[in-house]
């Protein structure tokens, strides 16, 4: 499979577009769809309306994924948790849209990873039985969702010396094996937002970034130019509010309980060639675990926590001392050799949109996404998770089909491949290095085709980092990034870690002159 039924037109994002389409919206009062917010749930909301046939204008006041789709663990996760919880019609649709994702949406993006918690003394007999029966009902997931074997193989009990192959890093002593599940894995989830919005644009949809949506109503919000100051009012039939964690600003009829995910980033060599998931339980707890997984640029990602965060919400969470003292514990546990604050070579921390429920633990808030009707008639999607963005959009997109009266196709987003989506024999046959691939599917000739007349591109941006300038010129040419922030921390993530983003940045610098000149 490739991505050439993904798309019917251009589905490149840079500044000359923006500016175009942006100018050509002040005429246009032909709007069927507003989405404000450029997450993953705003981005896939453009998409199913736009490949609906219905006009279609996706503003973000930032950037693409600039909240909380930059800070998730990159995991397609099949609902186990849920279904731990009771939570059975979350856990099914979170193994339903894993399967979407990882076989026809974004199998370029999406991969099977194996999960792995170590048989160590700490886990009784009565817990391992208990985590085996989970796994168990996981593989029961995965068959009523309809994911092959061949996909995500099934669960099932590893050797010692299989356990310690995957995770070199785990205690030996007393280790008795370990038990092992599959889930997926995102190459990186602000790349899955980019691809959205991409193949929206390709199928007719406008994506104006910074672009800020003011006095929002059901039918009318006032566009303000963050770069320029200047604003717009447009008439939109229908408004979709799918901006997150800041939903109740666009909303203030809902009321929010944010979540704090936090996560540490360290250097692959920590964890010794780390191939699997390695995850430990909670101490105190049957159902809770932290998780370390290698990840891009050679890292490795732990997490993840689940904390209560009142008050204002800002642009970038950071996560307290208290978070990441408890990862570094509880990971301990497991290690033959503990990590210490030293071995951190960067934090993140994302918000989850909760909705506000009466006294529950934010760990225990359902997941479940709500699509919700303004008194003023906008249409607010919150609650939910990565995985679910594409029923959640489509649910969103259902209600403002039927809220407008607008004339629409069927949704078609369960079997629309985004831009670079190949897999299978197409993939193995792509003409460009495997890194590449990784990250750009069959785009990744694309990127390659900015060296030919610049050999310096193919470089490194920066000694140890393995993005090239070529990776820089295609995020300003292709993916809509319009300031260095963008191509550091987004089209990339160099910037998880600060010294990597430093060594980076003149590289980003100079690809933006060379673009302007």
């Amino acid at each position: 499979m490739t991505a050439n039924s993904a798309t019917v037109g251009n589905s490149a994002l840079n500044a000359a577009r923006r500016s175009r389409e942006l100018a050509q919206l002040g005429d246009d009062t032909e709007i069927d769809v507003l989405v404000i917010g450029g997450g993953v749930t705003g981005a896939g909301a453009a998409l199913d309306a736009a490949a609906r046939g219905l006009r279609t204008v996706l503003v973000e006041r930032q950037d693409l994924a600039f909240g909380t789709s930059r800070w998730s663990s990159k995991l397609v996760h099949g609902g186990l948790r849920y279904l731990a919880s009771g939570q059975v019609g979350i856990a099914h649709e979170s193994a339903v849209e894993r399967g979407i994702l990882i076989g026809t949406t974004a199998p370029h993006l999406v991969r099977p990873l194996p999960q792995l918690v170590p048989l160590l003394p700490e886990i009784g007999v009565a817990q391992s039985t208990l985590i085996r029966a989970g796994f168990v009902a996981g593989d029961v997931l995965r068959r009523t969702a309809g994911t092959p074997a061949a996909i995500l193989p099934r669960s099932r009990r590893v050797a010692t010396a299989e356990a310690l192959r995957l995770a070199p890093t785990v205690r030996r002593d007393g280790l008795r094996g370990g038990l092992q599940a599959w889930d997926g894995q995102l190459v990186d989830d602000a790349r899955l937002v980019v691809a959205l919005a991409r193949t929206a644009a390709a199928n007719g949809a406008t994506v104006l970034t910074r672009v800020e949506a003011v006095a929002v109503e059901g039918n009318s919000a006032t566009l303000r130019d963050t770069l320029t100051g200047e604003s717009m009012t447009i008439r939109p039939r229908t408004v979709i509010n799918a901006t997150g964690v800041w939903a109740d600003q666009v909303d203030p009829s809902i009321e929010l309980r944010p979540s704090r995910g936090t996560h540490l980033v360290f250097d692959a060599e920590s964890f010794g060639g780390l191939t699997a998931s390695l995850t430990v339980p909670i101490p105190g707890t049957t159902s809770r675990f932290v998780f370390a997984f290698p990840a891009a640029h050679g890292r490795v990602y732990l997490g993840l926590t689940d904390e209560d965060a009142p008050g204002p919400v800002p642009d970038e969470p950071q996560p307290t001392e208290a978070e990441i003292y408890f990862l570094l514990d509880t990971i301990n546990t497991a290690l033959r050799e503990p990590l210490t604050r030293a071995d951190i070579r960067g934090t993140y921390a994302g918000l989850r949109p909760l909705l506000k429920t009466a006294d529950n633990a934010t760990a225990d808030i359902s997941r479940q996404h709500a699509v919700l009707h303004s008194p003023t008639g906008v249409i607010t999607i919150v609650g939910g998770k990565l995985t679910t963005y594409r029923q959640m959009a489509e649910d969103a997109v259902d209600a403002a089909v039927a809220h407008g009266g607008l004339a629409a196709g069927p949704c078609r987003t369960k079997r629309l491949p985004l831009v670079g989506a190949v897999s299978g024999a197409a993939r193995d046959h792509i003409a460009a290095p495997p890194v590449l691939v990784e990250r750009y599917g069959s785009e990744a000739p694309t990127v390659l085709a900015v060296a030919r007349d610049n050999s310096a591109a193919l470089e490194q941006v920066a000694p140890g980092i393995d993005v090239t300038a070529a990776e820089f010129a295609f995020g300003i040419t292709h993916e809509g990034a319009l300031d260095t922030d963008d191509l550091l921390d987004r089209r990339t993530r160099i910037g998880l870690v600060a010294t990597d983003r430093a060594a980076a940045l003149p590289a980003a610098e100079a690809t933006f002159a060379r673009a302007r000149g």
